[in-house]
């Protein structure tokens, strides 16, 4: 088995991840509708270059853990934590969803309940940060749902096909993620 239920959800768990993804990686960072939203659109990514950040997110110890479906232990994306900062107990996060059959059914919200469980439960984090595209409107959809709210905004500082996009940052803190989880109860 390669993967391993670090973080147990309802329908997915997240794993540490596997050098064994590295051709699914490659596929999904050479795919312009996830890399568009990543602003990793002009990289070219090939298996060396992919493996090397495999190798050095399982050295570094990182918060990275592989999306995988419990139905049928199949990877579907990658969500990280990262920047994180013990001192001022900060992070922030990234997700993707790789497999497009998955995209658009809640499998990120999921996905991002339980690394913010990690993050506040286990890394005593006190607000984590994420950075959006503004035409990114299904993952601003997901980030609010899941109580993340806007605290900044970067004005057309993306540059892609000829227009220009705002950068839009958001947080959640602790108090309030507790907050929303329980109210949902």
């Amino acid at each position: 088995m390669k993967y391993y239920k670090k973080i147990d959800g309802e329908r997915i768990y997240l794993s540490p991840v596997s050098i064994e993804d590295v051709e699914s990686y490659v596929t999904w960072m050479n795919d312009p509708e996830i890399t568009v939203n990543t602003h990793g659109s002009t990289r070219v990514m090939n298996v060396e270059v992919e493996r090397d950040w495999i190798l050095d997110t399982l050295k570094n110890q990182e918060y990275t853990f592989a999306i995988v479906s419990k139905e049928n232990d199949t990877l579907i994306g990658n969500c990280s934590l990262m920047h994180f900062n013990a001192i001022d107990q900060t992070a922030t996060v990234g997700i993707f969803i790789g497999l497009e059959e998955y995209r658009s059914h809640g499998y990120g919200a999921e996905a991002l309940n339980l690394l913010l469980s990690y993050g506040f439960n286990i890394l005593h984090l006190h607000s984590i940060d994420l950075t959006v595209y503004d035409f990114n409107v299904r993952a601003i959809r997901c980030y609010e749902k899941v109580g993340f709210l806007e605290c900044g905004r970067r004005h057309e500082c993306y540059y892609l096909n000829g227009n220009r996009y705002d950068r839009i940052t958001m947080e959640i803190f602790e108090k309030d993620w507790r907050e929303k989880n329980e109210s949902s109860k």
